[in-house]
């Protein structure tokens, strides 16, 4: 008796359906190992790597963090990570990584959005209270960058607040910004993307493009800049942003820096003062990636518009930011630290008080996306890895000579 093959249609449709079964079935697996804890490592792989201040020790300090995108460094010598996807996890100093700690805020995690900053808050010792940055899910796909604040328990947050929302929420997958700091008034700042609605940034009605200044409960100081004024957001500290993710607080003087991604060139550090406008589209160095100009741009620079306190006319693709200061022993002190995820880099640039007077660039041989960078205050770099495969690391600086 011959046997009878299945029709072409259906030999396709029973493949097809075993492929989803077997991809659906790959994702669970990677879902379940997502959500649990991993050991600390045997050993931790170290790298020696040459710099112009001398050779400087990379050693993994932790590894297979999902996209990784923000950590905080905790007094106990641990650190806090994000996980784009919506995760936030504990790494011991030994490299252990904790299973996802529960009650973090529902994340769109679509594109570059998701989990994003981390900080504590200044009375963290005390408090327990951190604050979170992502992007929160909004009606018809729509999403916007958010920011709560919470208080850390062993394994899960409590308190949960969601203190700040920007709007209106629009959709689209891209530029949420974001990065947190406090300066030290202990007002909350809040870098934001313009969500690739360009001309949104000039418009004060709006939050996109946006640097925000709150009280750390997220109510609005009364002397913001716009605080009062008919057609304005109350929120809103400086404007004409395009996509920030880099914002820190010089430590020597209290003043807060930004740096953000320009389209195709143009990123930039700026140092945002209360009220001003920093031309985003209207002024850039960079041009859209089609090659073409940026419809908006008048130029690279426009009366009332802020120029950039720092330029890069190829795109580093710069993403997180911290100051490396008050280490008189170290041959990094005095500079100033960006993850560069584009370059696979993390640049150095030398300050001299204020002014940037050189730039190095780092682990370009590892060829990493570097995603973040925090200093520790006995001078260790810890940086995180933009990967699937994401690491956290610890730069050991030269020796002084």
């Amino acid at each position: 008796m011959t046997a009878v093959r299945p029709a072409p249609m259906f030999r396709r449709a029973a493949l097809a359906l075993s492929l989803i079964a077997a991809l659906a079935a790959c994702q669970r697996g990677q879902d379940a190992v997502a959500a649990t804890a991993q050991p600390a490592p045997k050993q931790q792989a170290a790298h020696r790597v040459d710099s112009e201040r001398g050779p400087v020790q990379v050693v993994e300090v932790a590894t297979g963090l999902e996209h990784p995108w923000a950590v905080a460094l905790l007094p106990d010598g641990g650190f806090l990570v994000t996980e784009r996807a919506g995760r936030l996890r504990r790494v011991g100093a030994d490299g252990a990584i904790s299973a996802p700690i529960g009650g973090v805020p529902a994340v769109w995690a679509q594109g570059q959005g998701g989990l994003l900053d981390v900080i504590l808050a200044p009375d963290f010792a005390s408090s327990r209270r951190i604050y979170l940055s992502y992007a929160e899910p909004g009606p018809d796909g729509s999403a916007g960058t958010a920011v709560a604040s919470a208080t850390l328990g062993e394994a899960a947050l409590s308190e949960v607040k969601t203190i700040y929302r920007q709007q209106p929420k629009l959709e689209g997958p891209n530029h949420f910004g974001s990065r947190l700091a406090f300066d030290r008034q202990g007002h909350l700042f809040v870098s934001q993307g313009e969500r690739q609605q360009r001309m949104a940034a000039q418009e004060l009605d709006k939050l996109q493009g946006k640097l925000v200044r709150l009280n750390a409960d997220g109510s609005v100081p009364a002397d913001n800049p716009f605080v009062g004024r008919d057609g304005a957001r109350p929120e809103i500290w400086s404007y004409g942003h395009r996509n920030m993710q880099s914002l820190a607080l010089d430590p020597r003087t209290g003043a807060l820096w930004e740096a953000e991604h320009g389209p195709r060139g143009g990123d930039e550090i700026n140092r945002p003062q209360a009220g001003k406008n920093y031309g985003w589209p209207i002024v850039t160095h960079g041009i859209d990636y089609s090659g073409l100009k940026i419809s908006e741009a008048e130029g690279k620079e426009k009366p009332g518009m802020e120029s950039p306190y720092h330029v890069w006319e190829k795109s580093p693709a710069l993403s997180g930011m911290a100051f490396y200061v008050n280490q008189p022993q170290s041959p990094w002190n005095d500079s100033l630290f960006l993850g560069a995820l584009a370059d696979g880099s993390l640049i150095r640039l030398s300050l001299d008080g204020d002014k940037i007077v050189a730039e190095e660039r780092l682990l370009k041989e590892l060829d990493w996306r570097i995603r973040d960078v925090r200093v520790s205050a006995d001078g260790k770099v810890f940086v995180l890895t933009d990967e699937s495969d994401g690491k956290l690391l610890r730069l050991d600086p030269p020796a002084a000579k």
